[in-house]
């Protein structure tokens, strides 16, 4: 998949606000590819964005976004429908939400493979067996003939996973998939999902806040800040030599048993809401205040400063923590 320039904006007040403001992404095959960042940054948006799944009514898409020499921008609602599930799949945030609470499991395995496939009854019975095994439910026939709000919040996720998987996609979405798990089920979703990506030879797009996860999971990372991409590079060098201000301050925050202080370290502020969202110079300036204007870009942009790792706006160079 390839992105260039997407801008999603969402009315408000009869005015459009840009969410997302000129991302350019290049998603490799067999890859795990990582947007991460804080709540509000925009890389959930872009994650429904991609198959259009915000009500369009007061939502605006511009860009490309190439997937098999296809513009998923330019398609109709109903030539969408056969990419969804299909060639895409996703798994969302919330598996209480995305399943149907009055359909029995089994019914809701099924509905991708009646829809993007010739299989009959019996043999869509089959596969979606196949699927509570290949994603770790013990007692498929049991689940199979459940309802959502008898399984746990494991069992869900598993579910959602399974439906994602059930067209053999060429692509998976994984917005927040192990947000509302404890950690020893966050364990088992993330090598579930590294063993059938391995077996299905599938590209991942990983959403996430948690760098723990990207560190284990990912190939490559793309650090989001109020709708930008601000710093790109692999897993292993964004964690070994991050650049951006923001990333750094997003490490630093994570606690650390070496920390003989004891203290936390903390980003000041808040990400600014779409309508007071800063629309020149660098966006993370406000969060830095102890660094002066002169520190920072008047139009920052996506450059890359060494093989494969890019970084915008040139305070990267002159930054310092405040306490240091």
């Amino acid at each position: 998949m390839s992105i260039k320039d997407l801008r999603i904006s969402f009315k408000i007040d009869d005015e459009y606000h840009a969410a997302v403001d000129g991302v350019d992404l290049e998603i490799m095959k067999d890859e795990t590819f990582a947007i991460v960042g804080e709540s509000g940054c925009g890389k959930s948006t872009i994650a429904l964005s991609l198959l259009k799944l915000h009500d369009m009514s007061y939502t605006n898409i511009e860009g490309e976004v190439d997937f098999h020499d296809v513009d998923l921008v330019q398609l109709s609602e109903k030539e969408l429908e056969k990419i969804r599930g299909k060639e895409i799949g996703m798994i969302f945030q919330d598996p209480l939400s995305a399943l149907n609470p009055l359909h029995k499991i089994g019914r809701q395995l099924e509905e991708s493979l009646k829809y993007h496939t010739d299989l009959t009854a019996d043999e869509r019975r089959e596969k979606a067996m196949r699927l509570l095994v290949d994603v770790g439910i013990p007692d498929p026939e049991v689940t199979y003939n459940s309802f959502p709000y008898e399984l746990s919040g494991g069992m869900r996720q598993r579910i959602v996973i399974a439906i994602a998987l059930s067209c053999e996609p060429a692509l998976l979405i994984a917005d927040e998939p192990t947000t509302a798990l404890d950690v020893t089920i966050q364990a088992q979703i993330l090598d579930l999902m590294r063993d059938l990506k391995e077996n299905m030879h599938s590209s991942i797009i990983l959403i996430t806040h948690d760098l723990g996860v990207v560190a284990e999971t990912a190939d490559r990372v793309a650090v989001m800040y109020a709708g930008q991409i601000i710093e790109l590079a692999s897993v292993d060098e964004l964690f070994t030599n991050p650049l951006h201000p923001y990333t750094r301050s997003l490490l630093s925050s994570i606690p650390s048993q070496d920390d003989a202080t004891g203290r936390l370290n903390t980003i000041q502020g808040a990400v600014p809401t779409l309508a007071n969202l800063p629309r020149e110079g660098c966006r993370f300036a406000s969060r830095i205040p102890w660094m002066s204007e002169v520190h920072h870009e008047e139009n920052p942009t996506l450059r890359e400063v060494s093989p494969g790792h890019f970084v915008r706006c040139t305070c990267y160079k002159t930054f310092y923590f405040e306490e240091e």
